[in-house]
């Protein structure tokens, strides 16, 4: 995985007001998860890569993407090291490890160590989080 200089971008919360959408600007500025098996793109299998749909930032591609079963789209690897922050995420009573775009800080899903090889990994991905360019 390559590591490249993230440049930050910062906005105001009523600035992401205007550019997302309600559902949008829920998940990714407020945390929020969209209900399972509903995204978009929980069952798109063309080839491509997915962004932040705030930002604009390359995350994953669709080779590193799977079927987990989960609801939500699965990937074992994002784009590069520094595409995703992780944080320690300790609401709802859980411990978890949260996914947030190094370029936007926009809320993505979380990550799980039950993925397949050869990281182990499953970034659990909200499809309003994302956006997708069929390559």
């Amino acid at each position: 995985m390559a590591e490249t200089k993230v440049e930050k971008m910062y906005k105001t919360e009523a600035e992401w007001r205007e550019l997302l959408t309600p559902e949008q600007f829920h998940v990714m500025r407020e945390g929020g998860t969209e209900r399972a098996f509903t995204g978009a793109l929980v069952n798109n299998h063309d080839d491509g890569i997915y962004h932040c749909g705030a930002c604009n930032a390359p995350l994953f591609t669709s080779d590193k993407k799977f079927d987990s079963g989960s609801g939500w789209p699965s990937f074992w690897n994002p784009v590069s090291a520094d595409a995703i922050e992780a944080v320690e995420d300790t609401s709802h009573g859980m411990k978890r490890v949260e996914v947030k775009c190094a370029t936007c800080g926009a809320h993505l899903g979380h990550v799980f160590p039950d993925g397949p090889t050869p990281t182990g990994l499953r970034y659990c991905i909200n499809s309003t989080s994302l956006g997708f360019e069929k390559q």
